[in-house]
């Protein structure tokens, strides 16, 4: 299994490129299950969770194959078997975007309900309400859903809450339904956009792109396509956390700051000087970071795949800080490790409480989920001396080469493996 080893106390300097969103290209491979044309998927990003939504989809049938880096080229002519197994699906929660596509093209599918980061409840029952209003048949037995349909129907759907997994997945099952299909409280998130503005390339019908209420007019088939996956935001995100923590001074490169919007606020408040010139982002710190505050929210609010790393900010920062997280029950599990490197963080319910401290000292922490990690990360950082994070698989899932970006910025990090 294995490690970091992060001798901490750096400032960052010099520049990296921000690898294509796990969180976009995920639904986007699962959409070429929609037709039996070739699709063509650029700006891929080589993670855990790509090479597990590859071995699901290559288990059904689809010819999946890279062409070079960030190339991924995937054709659903024929599909063998319409079926997510658990062994693949535990890991991954995303397996369930299968679901929808599989459902309207194939008028069947079994599909394993999901695993993922052990970070609260996260259910399905969404995307099961809105298919059975679509006309689909389910049934849920001995840990798989079972659905069928002879061709869904188009409905009006209003999600009990915002769910992204849960909006992609319906407008997906709704591109080839019979009908018009409206989607209300549907997720904002910039990559349900990427998604839709894939499946329109495809030649889906799709009104209300980045809106709360989508509507979809379903179409009799698609075609193939060739489509670039946005930039993370995420990564970059974690990239202008680390150099706030850290101080110094880098250059983010093929990134998208018109998606991150409440980061880039956050982060500015806390002092991080932040310039944008189109596709870079140059950012720089001076000195301690000021304690800033933040509530998690549906986009385009401050997103909760930001909030441990910005908590990492505020362990360092001059002040107290308030973060409230209302989207997962569970996702404070980095709280205790940041304080065995020192941290002054107090937990109350979905409140955690922050007191920035000058410093940091290493020791041997555990991830326990991904973006845990990477707060984890942004921590040992800004530590002094050695700090050895373990369960790095766990950042494998959604950061490309994060170790080797890291040491572009001039950061000491080792990668062991025992």
């Amino acid at each position: 299994m294995d490690s970091f080893l992060i001798r901490g106390g750096k400032p960052l300097h010099g520049e990296v490129s921000v690898s294509g969103a796990k969180n976009a290209a995920l639904p986007i491979l699962c959409a070429s299950l929609l037709t039996a044309e070739p699709v063509m998927v650029t700006n891929v990003p080589r993670l855990r969770d790509i090479n597990t939504c590859l071995r699901l989809l290559g288990s059904m049938g689809v010819q999946c194959f890279w062409h070079g880096e960030n190339q991924l080229a995937l054709r659903a002519e024929e599909i063998s078997e319409p079926v997510a197994s658990y062994d693949l699906v535990k890991t991954m929660r995303a397996s369930i975007l299968v679901l929808g596509p599989l459902l309207a093209r194939f008028g069947e599918a079994s599909v394993s309900l999901p695993g993922g980061c052990a970070i609260g409840q996260r259910p399905v029952d969404q995307h099961i309400k809105g298919l059975q209003a679509m006309g689909a048949e389910i049934t849920i037995e001995k840990g798989y859903i079972h659905a069928k349909a002879k061709r869904l129907k188009g409905a009006r759907i209003v999600t009990d809450m915002v769910t992204v997994t849960g909006t992609e997945n319906l407008m997906m099952a709704a591109a080839l339904a019979d009908g018009t299909t409206i989607i209300e409280n549907a997720a904002r998130e910039p990559e349900v956009v990427d998604l839709a503005n894939m499946l329109v390339k495809m030649g889906a019908q799709i009104e209300g792109i980045g809106t709360d209420t989508i509507t979809v007019h379903g179409v009799e088939k698609l075609n193939g396509c060739e489509y670039q996956v946005m930039p993370d935001r995420i990564e970059a995100g974690t990239f202008l956390c680390a150099v706030a923590a850290c101080g110094g001074q880098i250059v983010l490169n093929n990134a998208d700051a018109d998606s991150m919007d409440a980061t880039l606020e956050k982060l500015r408040t806390a002092g991080l000087k932040i310039d944008v010139e189109g596709t870079r982002i140059h950012a720089s710190m001076q000195g301690r970071p000021k304690a800033v505050g933040a509530r998690t929210a549906p986009f385009p609010g401050f997103a909760t795949d930001m909030q441990a790393q910005l908590m990492a900010v505020n362990c360092v920062a001059d002040g107290t800080a308030i973060v409230n997280e209302t989207i997962f029950e569970n996702r404070f599990m980095h709280v205790q490790e940041m304080v065995r490197l020192g941290a002054n963080i107090e937990i109350e319910g979905h409140t955690a409480v922050i007191k920035g401290v000058e410093r940091l000292d290493g020791a041997t922490v555990m991830a326990t989920d991904l973006r845990a990690s990477a707060g984890l990360v942004i921590t040992a950082l800004a530590a002094a001396d050695e700090t050895r994070i373990d369960r790095i698989y766990h950042l494998d899932r959604g950061y490309d080469k994060m170790e080797e970006k890291l040491r572009k910025l001039g950061a000491d990090v080792k990668r062991i493996s025992e």
